[in-house]
């Protein structure tokens, strides 16, 4: 069932900074993220706390998750802009129940995956894209693509990748980072799998790491009922020097082939490069010929 989009952003409309994960610390681009944003008519307001620290985090647990249940709650907010990703998404969500309030857009990616994965059992959609620190960076087409889906005026056009065959498959998308996807598996975060799309992207992984996180999917069966895989990019992932490794693509092939489901990889989401910006929990059709993920 698709999950529910929240009402579309216009400009005019307020939306709350959290930094549900890591400290902040790229903060030229931090700034350069806020001012796409502004430019575009938003009034962002940074919420008490995004720019602690505590170790790599961005504050304490009990602060962090202060900032997301503040800008749940305020009802005059109308969408969450996370600062960054890095980690302690999951770590928010021990004891954790979303409170009663009306849907608003949660727009993040890699460690923010834990969120977005969690708000979707709560059927509300949330967007895999940029970060605030990551934003600027994008290329034109994909800021386009971000707002133009949030604010309602488009649909998102189709994405073209390398097909490894296995004809379509339609089904509900789960936009993830690979790591913090494998460490939800068997929680009580981790969405229903069966019937869906899988998106997987990852950044700073050596080969062997792939391979022990996808072995671990197959171990535990979660692959079992999943309908189709989407690949994005898995970037500074290369094997350490002088060291026997598989590449990056050939522990793919190796993990993936076999489960006799369309896959393309090769889309133009991740770190390190174009993110583009993929809706949680939405009706999608893969087509592992062709290549392209397709969104309804």
């Amino acid at each position: 069932m698709n999950c529910q989009l929240p009402p579309f952003l216009k400009p005019g409309d307020r939306l709350r900074v959290i930094a549900p994960s890591g400290t902040l610390r790229e903060l030229n681009a931090f700034q350069q993220g806020l001012e796409i944003w502004r430019s575009r008519g938003y009034e962002v307001e940074l919420t008490p706390g995004f720019d602690a620290r505590w170790g790599y985090l961005a504050g304490d647990d009990l602060s962090r998750r202060q900032q997301l249940e503040t800008a749940l709650k305020d009802l005059d907010c109308k969408g969450i802009l996370c600062a960054r990703g890095g980690y302690g998404g999951a770590r928010l969500l021990e004891d954790w129940h979303w409170p009663p309030t009306p849907p608003k857009w949660l727009i993040g990616f890699s460690d923010i995956t834990s969120l977005l994965w969690s708000l979707s059992q709560q059927e509300v959609s949330g967007v895999h894209g940029p970060l605030l620190t990551t934003l600027a960076a994008e290329p034109d087409w994909s800021i386009e693509r971000l707002f133009s889906w949030v604010e309602g005026r488009n649909s998102l056009a189709p994405l073209s990748g390398r097909g490894w065959g296995g004809g379509q498959a339609r089904g509900i998308l789960l936009p993830a980072n690979l790591t913090v996807a494998t460490h939800l598996l068997h929680t009580p975060h981790q969405p229903q799998l069966a019937g869906v799309i899988l998106a997987f992207e990852d950044v700073s992984e050596a080969p062997y790491r792939i391979d022990r996180m996808l072995t671990q999917w197959r171990l535990s069966g979660a692959f079992q009922a999943v309908r189709a895989i989407a690949l994005g990019r898995f970037s500074q992932c290369q094997p350490p020097a002088n060291v026997p490794s598989f590449s990056v693509e050939e522990v793919l092939r190796d993990r993936l082939s076999d489960l006799n489901i369309p896959i393309v990889s090769d889309l133009p989401f991740g770190h390190d490069g174009p993110n583009a910006a993929l809706p949680v929990g939405r009706l999608v059709t893969l087509d592992g010929d062709q290549g392209q993920l397709e969104f309804e």
